[in-house]
């Protein structure tokens, strides 16, 4: 990623519904530049959507979860064909250490989101858990400061 790489993605987060003629008079570049750049990012898979970002928590989902799995030795695609039956859990990811994943989960209340964990301790590839419920978001997702940080480490 380039340059103009870093500056193009920046602009688009800050301005999510730019076309690409104000994208090309913002950057300076022509719009085909523009165009070819942001076709070789979405095949890359740098652009991974153009979709809205939806909050879970004012969809009616104000529990935001993290719980850590163990999981029986060898199950881990049964594992995870299990929890991708479960919209509320939004990511897993394997991790190393003590756990061997990390999911991602929302619920609609403390008693839902028991009903999550004790449907995800329903399959037998699952033996574990280790819930953490998050109070607050100090800082919520973000790719614009790495983004900023590529733009400034190219002169």
């Amino acid at each position: 990623m380039d340059d103009l790489d870093a500056r193009l993605l920046v602009t688009m987060r800050a301005n999510p519904r730019i076309g690409l003629t104000e994208l090309a008079r913002l950057l300076g570049v022509a719009r085909g530049t523009v165009q070819a750049r942001v076709e070789k990012l979405t095949a890359r898979g740098v652009i991974e959507d153009f979709g809205p970002t939806v909050s879970p928590a004012r969809s009616g989902y104000p529990i935001l979860a993290f719980v850590w799995l163990q999981i029986a030795q060898g199950r881990l695609d049964e594992a995870v064909a299990a929890l991708r039956a479960v919209p509320e859990i939004l990511e897993v990811h394997g991790t190393s250490g003590q756990h061997d994943l990390l999911c991602r989960v929302v619920a609609r209340t403390t008693d839902h989101l028991q009903q999550i964990i004790a449907h995800v301790l329903a399959s037998p590839a699952i033996q574990r858990t280790d819930t953490t419920i998050a109070l607050s978001t100090q800082i919520p997702h973000r790719i614009e400061p790495l983004l900023q940080a590529a733009v400034t480490d190219h002169p």
